[in-house]
């Protein structure tokens, strides 16, 4: 598509951008659908909301939970759409198919343990008191 065929497809207005949030949500749908790791993702979301409230953790802890969990989906979401696209151009396996997979896929990786070890030192601390009471 050349840039001038792309301008007529780019129009601007509340119209426009309403419509976005359909094509958004559409996607998210797909995601959850179809990808099992937004399904452990789903997962994930649940475990980490449970746990901030049985720890009553406090309100910058909440943003920091929040924020690992948008940004683990948002990457994952964009994993999922290199994949497409890479599926897309190069229908057959490629060694240069397969680096791009997979170095999306560890971006995923990385921002996942990232994440987890940090929720760890959230958690760890105010999940002792409460385990060796409940013992």
């Amino acid at each position: 598509m050349d840039l001038e065929l792309r301008g007529k497809f780019k129009k601007r207005g509340w119209k426009r951008f309403i419509h976005s949030f359909g094509n958004s949500w559409d996607g998210l749908k797909y995601a959850y659908r179809c990808e099992q790791s937004m399904t452990i993702h789903a997962m994930t979301i649940i475990l980490v909301v449970s746990l901030g409230i049985i720890c009553q953790i406090s309100r910058l802890e909440w943003i920091i939970c929040i924020f690992l969990l948008g940004v683990i989906a948002a990457t994952e979401l964009i994993n999922t759409s290199l994949e497409a696209v890479i599926d897309l151009i190069c229908p057959h396996i490629h060694p240069l198919a397969k680096i791009g997979k997979d170095t999306a896929s560890a971006a995923v990786f990385v921002y996942s343990v990232v994440s987890f070890i940090v929720w760890c030192l959230i958690f760890i601390p105010k999940l002792i008191p409460i385990v060796t009471n409940w013992l």
